[in-house]
């Protein structure tokens, strides 16, 4: 798959100017009724026109709709299937994938601005990286498959996935971000893998504290793997009040 680089995307980060072309019809040409039209009259002659309509329009929309629903009935999956490494430690009420990705999502949203980085594009790859996982669930290290499988799973369920929403410009926009993420092929991929991991320690973390136990594989799994600065740093505060929790709970 060819690298995607910021240079090659449409979409801007959230911190630079976008400047939006009106496609609503030119007012001097629609108007004509309208002597000396004031602003008010303007956008109010506009909203009253009518759309135009073909033929087949209202079936398209119809069916645009319905795979909308069946599409967001699908992803409810992702709200009900708990994570997998929190329940094989034996944890009441543990996170769902959705739980996961949203505070994911989160990160993104609060992080610094970075340079070169689209923050948008960061909190859209956070919210759709597992979204596969509705349909194969979480597949962990401790299922033994190997690596190469789960990824060939996973691409087979968002194509899947994809379809359900009738394809088109949002399932090819899903479909980007994920192999971006999946290839690990950009600055926000970098970002968002390193969010994933952060989430996961945290969460570890929030564990040991709730339930008395001690989650080290999470930390050791993770550990020296975070590629951007925030998530070292990140990393780095949440391991310094693990420690701190750890000798006031010897004490």
């Amino acid at each position: 798959m060819a690298v995607i680089t910021p240079a090659t995307r449409i979409s801007p980060p959230l911190n630079r100017p976008f400047n939006h072309r009106s496609s609503l019809p030119s007012p001097s040409k629609n108007l004509l009724f309208l002597k000396n039209p004031t602003p008010s009259s303007t956008i109010l002659a506009v909203r009253c026109q009518k759309p135009f309509s073909d033929g087949g329009s209202s079936t398209n929309h119809a069916s645009s709709v319905s795979s909308s629903i069946d599409f967001l009935t699908l992803c409810h999956r992702l709200k009900t299937t708990k994570r997998k490494g929190w329940i094989n430690q034996g944890i009441n009420g543990a996170e769902s994938i959705a739980d996961h990705m949203y505070r994911m999502s989160l990160m993104a949203l609060i992080a610094g601005d970075l340079t070169g980085i689209d923050r948008e594009r960061c909190i859209k790859m956070a919210i759709v990286h597992d979204i596969a996982e509705a349909i194969v669930g979480d597949i962990t290290p401790s299922d033994g498959v190997p690596k190469e499988e789960k990824s060939r799973r996973e691409k087979a369920a968002l194509e899947e996935m994809c379809e359900v929403l009738g394809g088109g410009l949002r399932a090819e926009e899903i479909t980007e971000l994920w192999l971006e993420y999946e290839n690990n092929a950009s600055l926000e991929a970098n970002l968002v893998k390193d969010f994933d991991k952060v989430e996961m320690i945290l969460q570890a973390l929030e564990y040991e504290s709730e339930h008395g136990k001690v989650l080290d594989e999470f930390f050791i799994s993770t550990a020296g793997k975070f590629q951007t600065e925030i998530g070292k740093s990140w990393a780095a505060e949440i391991n310094a009040r693990r420690r701190s929790q750890l000798t006031k709970r010897q004490r």
